[in-house]
C-alpha cells in the first residue's frame, strides 16, 4: 500500500526519502542544524530538489559541514569551492557559508549551543500547523521574520525570512506536513 505523503515530494524517490526520513523531524544537534543552514543558504532562489541532488557533493566540498573548519577556510579553499562543479558555485553563498560558520560559533559561545539559541524561539517545542494542502503553508511567518532579523544582527548572511522558515520546516521547529500525510503525527 502506498503511503500518503505531502504533495510536494511525490514522484521523485530522492524527494520522497528526504520527506519520509528527515523533513520536519526535530533536530537539536548543532552539526545537523549547521548542515541544514548551509543547504538552505544555497537553496535561496532555487528549488530544494536542486540542492538535495547535490547534497553529497556539498558534504564532501564543505568538509562534512564541519563549521569549525569552514570558519577558518583560507582563500585557496574558497577559490577551490568556486571551481567545484559538484556544488552551486555562487560566490556570495560560498562566502556567506564561511561567515555563517563564524557567526554560528559566536552563538554557541553565547548560548552554549546553536540548538539552545534557535529552539529558544519556540520554547523548545515544535509548532504544529494544520494544512490539508502544502500549498497553503506560508513561505514565511512573523516568527521567521523575528528569527531572520536576529540572525542578521548576529552577522549571518542569506538568512531572509523565507530561508529561515524553510530551515524551521526542515529541522522540525515547525510541522508543516499535510494533515493527511503519514508523517504528520509521527514527527
Amino acid at each position: 500500500m502506498d503511503k500518503n505523503r505531502c504533495g510536494w515530494c511525490e514522484g521523485d524517490p530522492l524527494y520522497e526519502a528526504y520527506h519520509d526520513e528527515e523533513w520536519g523531524v526535530p533536530v537539536k544537534d548543532d552539526a545537523t542544524l549547521f548542515e541544514f543552514l548551509v543547504l538552505e543558504t544555497f537553496q535561496a532562489g532555487l528549488s530544494w530538489i536542486t540542492v538535495l541532488r547535490k547534497r553529497k557533493n556539498f558534504k564532501k566540498a564543505f568538509d562534512n559541514f564541519d563549521y569549525k573548519k569552514i570558519a577558518h577556510y583560507p582563500q585557496t579553499k574558497i577559490d577551490a569551492l568556486l571551481q567545484d562543479a559538484g556544488i552551486i558555485r555562487n560566490k556570495l553563498k560560498v562566502y556567506a557559508t564561511v561567515t555563517n560558520a563564524q557567526a554560528f560559533m559566536e552563538v554557541q559561545k553565547e548560548f552554549g549551543s546553536f540548538s539552545e539559541y534557535i529552539w529558544g524561539f519556540v520554547n523548545g517545542v515544535p509548532i504544529k500547523n494544520s494544512f490539508d494542502d502544502y500549498r497553503n503553508a506560508p513561505a514565511k511567518t512573523e516568527l521567521s521574520d523575528v528569527i531572520s532579523k536576529d540572525l542578521k544582527k548576529r552577522g549571518f548572511k542569506f538568512v531572509g525570512s523565507t530561508v529561515v522558515y524553510a530551515h524551521m520546516q526542515a529541522t522540525g521547529m515547525v510541522n508543516d506536513h499535510e494533515t493527511s500525510c503519514f508523517r504528520y503525527n509521527e514527527v
